[in-house]
């Protein structure tokens, strides 16, 4: 004879609980790589333009990364590696493209910086629009080296 639902619902909330508390420290660990795979993005990022003679500041006015270089002014935002990464990049361009700062329009440069696993990710926002509005992709692998994607025709 089967047991009571009230009963076999308890023992499988029980299996569940148990799976989860065993696994919380491998769950805790993954979170705390992730977390701080944003920070290597960005120092990487930070590094690489330092060597290319930009003045970098981080941070500016919810902006990840402010740079400049004579005339020019570059605004990136970086996202790290996640379960969502499309959306993540997604919300990433939106972030971007609300940051026109109207004193510095003309000269003004953006990027979006993403760990080798969202490349693909952040090279779905078609080549034209990334072109139109001046989007390179910047692709920071494990070992910190940059790979810049700079629209079709733009001599960056």
């Amino acid at each position: 004879m089967v047991g009571s639902p009230s009963v076999d619902l308890r023992a499988a909330q029980e299996s569940r609980d148990a799976r989860l508390a065993e696994s919380a420290p491998a769950r805790i660990a993954n979170l705390h790589d992730v977390r701080g795979d944003e920070e290597r993005v960005i120092a990487a990022f930070v590094a690489w333009l330092e060597a290319d003679g930009w003045a970098v500041r981080r941070e500016v006015d919810y902006c990840d990364v402010v740079a400049r270089r004579g005339d020019r002014t570059l605004y990136a935002e970086a996202k790290r590696r996640t379960a969502a990464m499309g959306l993540d990049v997604d919300t990433m361009y939106g972030q971007l493209l609300r940051r026109d700062p109207l004193d510095d329009a003309l000269g003004a440069e953006y990027g979006v910086v993403v760990p080798t696993e969202a490349r693909t990710a952040a090279l779905r926002v078609p080549l034209a629009v990334r072109e139109l509005l001046g989007i390179t992709v910047y692709v920071v692998d494990e070992a910190g080296g940059v790979e810049s994607i700079a629209p079709v025709g733009d001599a960056r």
